[in-house]
């Protein structure tokens, strides 16, 4: 990323699997370390819509919409605690090209569509670009039950309350993006999964465990620049 970047991350659904830490750890750059939470790693599946995507300090109004789909596990790094994501399926064919070039971030070219039906969102997305697996992931999800604040609840807050994404450039240099943002507000959700070819384009076997899911309306983010780990202010 070049500059800093303001958007809204909108209509997310969180669909969290519990599984065994050797299984993200074969797919993780050496750097980085599966982070466990009651000795299980995590995969999830978040699709949303990024809304007003800008450049920080330009208005709202100049912003674009960025329907998207990843996949991504819970890391840390010299034990600070990030996201990794193994894909980031997205409508915008500029925005990918750029996401993939500035941030070394894994995004594909995708047709996505989000529609809010009667208090449930619509979520279909198809991967299209050349020489990737395919992947598709259709789904209907809504919330149910009370909000509640993540922080509150211990295996929410590690699944969502992250403030960085760790990547690898292509000379294998470690990389990460500050995210800011305020806690999230989630709701207990349930989801109606139609298709799902993701996990296994991605190369992971179905979980047998069921998944968790929980969503949200959405926040509004501030991401930084990429920078080389050897940068973090926490390093020596």
């Amino acid at each position: 990323m070049v500059v800093p970047l303001e958007m809204g991350w909108r209509h997310l659904l969180f669909e969290n699997w519990p599984v065994e830490p050797s299984v993200v750890d074969a797919h993780l750059p050496d750097a980085l370390t599966v982070d466990v939470h009651d000795g299980h790693a995590w995969l999830s599946a978040v699709p949303f819509t990024n809304v007003a995507v800008r450049p920080r300090g330009f208005p709202a109004r100049v912003g674009i919409r960025l329907p998207e789909l990843n996949l991504r596990t819970y890391v840390t790094c010299d034990g600070e605690p990030g996201v990794y994501f193994f894909t980031l399926d997205a409508q915008g064919l500029l925005s990918v090209a750029g996401a993939r070039l500035f941030q070394h971030l894994p995004y594909r070219y995708a047709r996505i569509s989000l529609e809010l039906d009667d208090g449930r969102v619509r979520f279909a997305s198809r991967r299209c670009q050349p020489g990737t697996r395919p992947a598709r992931y259709e789904a209907t999800y809504w919330p149910t039950g009370e909000p509640f604040a993540a922080p509150e609840d211990p295996l929410a807050e590690f699944l969502v309350e992250r403030y960085r994404f760790f990547t690898e450039s292509p000379d294998g240099t470690l990389r990460y993006t500050g995210v800011d943002h305020d806690p999230w507000t989630l709701y207990p959700a349930t989801a109606d999964i139609e298709t799902d070819t993701l996990l296994t384009a991605e190369g992971f076997a179905r979980p047998d465990a069921d998944p968790v899911y929980y969503y949200s309306p959405g926040l509004d983010v501030e991401a930084a620049v990429s920078r080389r780990w050897s940068e973090f202010p926490g390093d020596a």
